[in-house]
């Protein structure tokens, strides 16, 4: 199997390259025309061509400092494995909608591919001497792709529009507890308190243009989001197809490469196999191991493999619908742990590709502790465990999982009930189209168990993102779990200033959620995408995240 590997490196004293991600949008079947649509788009064609393309590992940030590669122009395809639901960069719900969100925004700093923080729509920033204050200076000359143009004004608005609690993610903007405009291109961000990972967190914000979203309102935007990026929306069809072009005036001289990228919903894995393998799609992701197994030697396709920081699980919810449920017990939680066997699901759905975790933190995650064992199958512990809490004869329980988001997702689920069943538990499963399974987690409304995963890329603050995403009670939109001792870690986590100190912050939350675990842990996968040999410079990172500016084709 010809197999290459994404040229980015693990940088663990690093911040995060994904950038905030989520929205809500049209009706299905139904083109959204964009403001900035200036062509019609036309059926995408992707003849493929001898020429293997540069796959190497030359960082790209290197030539956007300098000149940029030649050999520009062209039209890239990209299948997605789920049918988004938002594509605005506040709002979408998953890794899948982001990954067309980051081609249309930028944000204040970028992580590039070696994890290193640089300045992107700020040029530069101090930090006060209480550690309070960040001042940006703004980059000048930069527009949105509607003709605005970006300044302070820009940022503190992001900052107000951001913190509304119709976004799935106000969360994030609420970190800051004033935005003050010094002048037209420099801004002052204030924490409430020092904050480790603030410039990262706070740094990442998407920009909005202040008119256009005032004009259009929150549906609005969302139906037609306007960013900086690199690439501008001009067709949206649901459930057919995502148009982005150039975006001419992109403030990266001479970037980015490609004329057109076009995103295509295909949410079976086999079918994506087959797209790439006709020539139909440039780049798949999420496949099957054995869909994966399908494409060895297909001529013009090359495999990319690579540990993805996703950790896989089935949540307990102690916010909303688990209250009351049997499954407050931590005894319970453990039982429920040992039931399931995680490397038998691993290699019978994964063909073993994938490692068993210990805790919502992985290998490479500062301050991870590889003495904590993972929980082993152990059917008759789960049993003993479930009498020792008062549950002897077993309960039935609600659990829901999405059925198209993920490789195998549904059969994990089952395979996970079916064991469950075996030690006395009914967890009466419900599979559930993945827009409607978001838009339930994202308001607390699912089963007292539900099936999801939560990746992050191989760095200190992506690591806390994830933490906080699923953990932070209901200030955290997509959690289903508060604990306080883990509140209190969290919040520590941010307070550390000293390297050291925080690494063990993290240390003690892996064990917590060892221990008392608010998930069943189930995988952490290796995943398997697959890109046609006129691709150059395609490289997702460890949390299924990419950016395409400096990507190209040729042919």
């Amino acid at each position: 199997m010809t197999v290459r590997r994404p040229g980015s490196k693990r940088c663990f004293v690093m911040l995060t390259a994904a950038s905030l991600v989520l929205a809500s949008c049209g009706s299905d079947g139904d083109p959204v025309a964009s403001p900035n649509a200036t062509t019609e788009p036309t059926a995408a064609t992707t003849a493929k061509s001898d020429d293997t393309g540069d796959t190497g590992t030359t960082d790209p940030t290197e030539t956007a400092a300098n000149e940029p590669r030649s050999g520009t122009g062209g039209e890239l395809v990209i299948a997605l494995a789920t049918q988004p639901a938002a594509i605005d960069p506040i709002n979408a719900p998953s890794v899948v909608e982001g990954n067309v969100a980051n081609q249309m925004f930028d944000s204040l700093i970028w992580i590039n591919d070696d994890g290193e923080i640089e300045p992107a729509l700020a040029e530069s920033w101090t930090v006060s001497d209480d550690g309070n204050v960040y001042t940006f200076t703004l980059r000048q000359g930069v527009t949105f792709h509607n003709g605005e143009e970006f300044n302070a004004d820009a940022v503190k608005f992001t900052w107000e529009a951001g913190k509304n609690p119709e976004n799935a993610y106000f969360d994030q903007f609420e970190l800051a507890s004033d935005v003050r405009v010094v002048d037209s291109y420099t801004i002052e961000i204030e924490a409430p308190e020092p904050n480790a990972l603030f410039l990262v967190q706070v740094g990442q914000w998407p920009m909005l243009p202040p008119e256009y979203y005032t004009e259009v309102g929150f549906e609005g935007f969302a139906k037609a989001p306007v960013g900086t990026g690199a690439f501008k929306l001009v067709e949206w069809v649901q459930g057919d197809r995502i148009v982005l072009e150039r975006f001419d005036d992109y403030w990266r001289e001479g970037y980015p490469l490609l004329d057109r990228v076009v995103f295509r919903p295909i949410t079976e894995s086999s079918t994506r196999a087959a797209a790439i393998r006709t020539g139909d799609v440039d780049i798949v992701n999420r496949l099957s191991p054995t869909d994966a197994i399908s494409l060895d030697g297909a001529p013009g396709v090359e495999l990319v493999e690579y540990s993805n920081n996703r950790v896989y699980y089935i949540a307990f919810n102690n916010l909303t619908s688990g209250v009351g449920q049997p499954t407050e017990n931590v005894l319970v939680r453990q039982a429920m742990n040992y039931a399931v066997d995680k490397q038998g699901i691993i290699d019978a759905l994964f063909e073993g590709k994938g490692a068993v975790p210990t805790a919502l933190l992985v290998s490479g995650d500062v301050g991870y502790d590889d003495a904590v064992e993972p929980y082993a199958y152990d059917p008759q512990k789960a049993k003993d465990l479930l009498a020792e809490a008062g549950f002897g004869d077993g309960f039935s329980i609600g659990m829901a999982c999405p059925s198209d988001a993920y490789t195998n997702f549904s059969e994990v689920c089952e395979a996970v009930a079916a064991q469950l069943g075996e030690v006395g538990i009914n967890a009466q499963l419900d599979v559930m189209e993945s827009g409607s399974f978001w838009d339930l987690e994202s308001t607390k409304q699912l089963p007292p168990m539900f099936g999801d995963s939560w990746s992050a890329n191989s760095n200190e603050p992506s690591a806390y993102d994830r933490l906080f995403g699923a953990l932070g009670g209901d200030d955290a939109s997509y959690s289903s779990w508060s604990d306080p001792m883990i509140d209190d870690l969290l919040a520590k986590v941010l307070t550390t200033l000293d390297d050291t100190a925080r690494a063990q912050v993290f240390t003690d939350i892996q064990l917590q959620l060892h221990d008392d675990p608010p998930f069943i842990y189930l995988y952490q996968p290796i995943t398997i995408e697959a890109t046609s040999d006129r691709v150059v410079d395609y490289r997702p990172r460890n949390a299924e995240d990419f950016v395409l500016w400096y990507s190209s084709v040729t042919g």
